[in-house]
């Protein structure tokens, strides 16, 4: 899965929010247990907030959530780490096998926060989620008095985006400063 990094302010304070995107989790063999990939677990360890998305029209993906969320609590039994349910492709209403109801039921069970968005259509609606989790994340880090919620263990991943980034931008250099030189 790939890191995606960004700074905004929130209420006047500086943040910077890293997105771990987790794909390759699935539900093994009709049971309610998960699969997945080492680097998801390290994802997990080393995170302050969850977003756990799914698709309206993709029940399996509705499905697995409860799971994913209780492997969540296996690795931080004891954490009140913020939680946002999202619900995606909200655009496609006829194709929905995923209620509102049952989505915000969900969230509300898993002591989460609800959003309902089309990241196609209207991005506005995941930029206010996440700024809403973020919320609630300074305000969890507030209460702890200055102190970080756990030491951390695992060094944090960097980015592949911005790895890539530069080596393509130093490949450009490279190419500009050769073609400068051969005029």
């Amino acid at each position: 899965g790939a890191l995606y990094s960004r700074k905004f302010t929130i209420d006047g304070e500086q943040i910077s929010l890293q997105v771990q995107d987790t794909p390759f989790v699935s539900l093994e063999d009709d049971t309610d247990s998960i699969c997945c990939q080492e680097q998801i677990n390290r994802s997990i360890y080393w995170a302050d907030g969850f977003v756990l998305v799914y698709s309206i029209t993709d029940y399996e993906s509705f499905r697995l959530l409860r799971p994913l969320h209780q492997h969540l609590r296996r690795i931080h039994p004891n954490a009140n780490i913020p939680l946002l349910l999202m619900a995606n492709k909200g655009d496609l209403l006829r194709a929905r096998q995923v209620s509102s109801k049952e989505g915000l039921q969900l969230a509300t069970e898993l002591g989460g926060s609800y959003s309902e968005v089309s990241a196609r259509e209207h991005g506005e609606g995941v930029h206010e989620a996440f700024q809403q989790l973020c919320q609630e994340l300074s305000r969890s880090c507030s209460s702890c008095n200055g102190e970080k919620r756990r030491g951390l263990h695992l060094v944090r991943p960097k980015s592949p985006n911005m790895q890539d980034l530069k080596r393509r931008l130093k490949q450009a250099l490279t190419s500009k400063g050769k073609s400068a030189t051969a005029l």
